[in-house]
């Protein structure tokens, strides 16, 4: 079973228009309704790859449960999130149908208490026993302690299980510090972490900081992986247009994915880019599109870095 930890959970709305102009009324022609947080996209994409998932996190009011009802049909995931007072958030895509592009709007979490933060670190506990792999994904809620993936990192190498860690800003500086298995920020995430804007030479300074292998996502131009078994760049066959939205989140099902079927490194790396770009190319936000994935896996570059 494979873990994932979405502790900002959301509802994620797709608003379809037939052109985004600002200070004007917009006439909706389609809306898309489903779980959203980055660890809930990993594990639906998960899921659809065939793996046996639990989804973790919290989940607050009714649009927790109208996430939980989703989750609920969703075949091969488990619901294991912690229950809260507060409302889980909602975040809206509005989707340009002329441009194609994508204007995101996030709300807030709900503000965790102590008492709710520490029912939840004894919920992760119980969960790593079975777990092959855990994920940590995401924003944290207002109320978490920033450090908080720091800890529960350090709570998977205790329990043996690898861990991924996506997320940014200061809680990813305190995460690489608890010296994770996998981190995977973005170009912009990593250079805020280490100061450089050279993503070879700023995935380095981050293993020096303390994790053991660093994924970048490089946007259009792929994946940088520098790992204790080598260095690798992997691209797509051809520049891929779309919907960018979740495809991240999607490449970090790939990398788990790849972990979890002992494959060597380029066949993971290769497998989240073929993924990656297969969200890009899927007409709802945050899926992918199994042919186009199928179809792009075999063409996927990876070379030496």
């Amino acid at each position: 079973m494979i873990l994932t930890v979405t502790l900002n959970t959301a509802l994620d709305l797709t608003y379809r228009v037939p052109a985004l102009k600002p200070h004007a009324s917009h006439r909706i022609t389609e809306v898309t309704e489903r779980p959203g947080g980055k660890g809930v996209n990993v594990a639906r994409v998960l899921a659809a790859l065939g793996h046996d998932v639990t989804v973790t996190g919290f989940t607050g009011g009714a649009t927790g449960r109208t996430v939980q009802d989703h989750l609920s049909t969703t075949p091969g995931l488990v619901d294991a999130l912690v229950p809260v007072t507060g409302p889980t958030r909602r975040t809206i895509a509005l989707v340009d149908d002329q441009t194609g592009d994508t204007t995101q709007l996030n709300e807030p979490g709900p503000t965790i208490t102590p008492a709710e933060w520490s029912a939840f670190q004894e919920a992760y506990e119980d969960l790593l026993a079975p777990a092959s792999a855990v994920a940590l994904c995401g924003s944290l809620p207002p109320g978490v302690p920033v450090g908080a993936y720091a800890g529960l990192i350090r709570l998977a190498k205790a329990a043996g299980v690898p861990v991924l860690l996506d997320t940014s800003g200061e809680p990813l500086r305190r995460g690489v510090a608890a010296r994770p298995d996998i981190v995977k920020p973005n170009a912009e995430e990593l250079a805020e972490l280490t100061g450089s804007h050279e993503p070879l030479r700023s995935a380095q300074d981050a293993r020096r900081r303390g994790a053991r292998s660093v994924v970048a996502s490089l946007g259009t131009e792929g994946l940088l992986a520098v790992t204790p078994e080598g260095r690798w760049r992997a691209t797509p066959p051809a520049r891929i247009h779309g919907n960018p939205t979740g495809a991240g989140d999607s490449a970090v099902a790939g990398l788990l994915s790849g972990l979890a079927d002992q494959l060597p490194w380029p066949d993971r790396l290769a497998r989240a880019v073929a993924l990656s770009a297969a969200t890009v190319l899927a007409p709802v936000a945050g899926e992918f599109d199994r042919a186009a994935y199928e179809k792009l896996l075999a063409p996927v570059s990876v070379t030496a870095a």
